[in-house]
């Protein structure tokens, strides 16, 4: 699939190669368009892999700032610094609101973080993990070693296949089902599973009575960003669940404020002290972002996202897609 590099990152259709005007050593860089005219950039120590499988390019850059960083189709998907943040916001809300989650089925989540922080709970019986590409699945089994012992548990089983073909098949349903796709890209695989048809005919189906389902696909939730998708597939859900709940948190190394949406059909009921009591009682180890009173404040937008939130009329269909823009770009500069 790939091949390791320590000091070079080729030309490709994401990257360029540039030296120092003085013919020195170049500086290097990891570069990622967030828009037209804004670019996000890491200084590098080292480019660790980098690969093309059937579906996507994949890299693992080690930076300056956030450590180890896997980057997937340009776009930065975690750093070791501050991945804690995206993915106990991911998981922890919604088997924390469930009174007693056993089963959860993960849609994408390859690199193995989700199904890290599904197994710390101790109700947890069975977390399938279905992921499309099987190359992306097994460089992140093996670069990514942190996430070793949710790979090897018993309790996790790995399916490699579209989410909704495994979604559509299975005959079982699921206490949670977490969405840990790719961000909806013009031209990409996922955009589908973002879709009203796809939340009400195929995945609602899939939850037990008391389910919830969470995801990421509400993508950035900034003050300048979050029209971009996070507001369209809240409203979306909405159109789909009784009850939806939106949370957020900056992730520094997105360089944005980031968006989930909660949604069930029974009521979402956030508690502080019920939060935490189920926390100490539930989880093995220790959380390092969470804890009831931050997850309860998470859920406060502010104005600009409030009301556009309020006033969203977008339903996210496969003819009315909203796309996040931009990909990434690895460079000496």
């Amino acid at each position: 699939m790939g091949e390791a590099v320590e000091n070079v990152y080729g030309t490709n259709a994401h990257g360029d190669c540039h030296r120092a005007k003085d013919g020195g050593d170049a500086c290097k860089w990891y570069e990622e368009e967030i828009d037209d005219d804004l670019k996000w950039c890491f200084a590098l120590n080292s480019v660790l892999h980098r690969g093309t499988s059937k579906f996507q390019d994949i890299a693992l850059i080690d930076t300056k700032h956030f450590g180890k960083a896997l980057v997937i189709d340009g776009k930065m998907q975690s750093a070791e610094m501050d991945e804690f943040i995206y993915h106990e916001c991911l998981i922890h809300p919604s088997l924390l609101c469930h009174p007693n989650p056993k089963t959860v089925f993960i849609m994408g989540g390859g690199e193995g973080s989700a199904a890290r922080e599904v197994l710390k709970h101790k109700t947890i019986q069975r977390a399938v993990m279905c992921d499309i590409d099987e190359e992306v699945v097994d460089f992140c089994r093996r670069y990514l070693t942190v996430n070793c012992e949710a790979f090897a548990s018993d309790k996790l089983c790995l399916v490699i296949n579209d989410a909704r073909a495994e979604l559509e098949k299975r005959e079982e349903k699921y206490d949670i089902i977490v969405g840990d796709l790719a961000d909806p890209v013009e031209g990409g695989p996922c955009y589908q599973l973002y879709t009203k048809s796809f939340y009400e005919q195929v995945l609602k189906p899939k939850l037990h009575h008391h389910g919830i389902f969470v995801t990421q696909q509400a993508g950035p939730a900034g003050v300048l960003t979050h029209k971009e998708v996070f507001s369209s597939i809240y409203n979306t859900l909405k159109h789909v669940f009784k009850h939806v709940l939106a949370y957020t948190a900056h992730v520094p190394s997105f360089a944005d404020t980031w968006g989930w949406v909660m949604a069930s059909d029974q009521p979402i009921m956030l508690d502080a002290q019920q939060i935490d009591e189920r926390i100490g009682k539930r989880i093995n180890g220790e959380l390092l972002y969470l804890n009831g009173e931050s997850l309860v404040s998470s859920t406060t937008m502010n104005k600009s996202v409030y009301t556009s939130l309020l006033k969203e009329t977008h339903i996210y269909t496969e003819e009315s897609a909203r796309f996040i823009y931009g990909h990434g770009r690895a460079c000496f500069a």
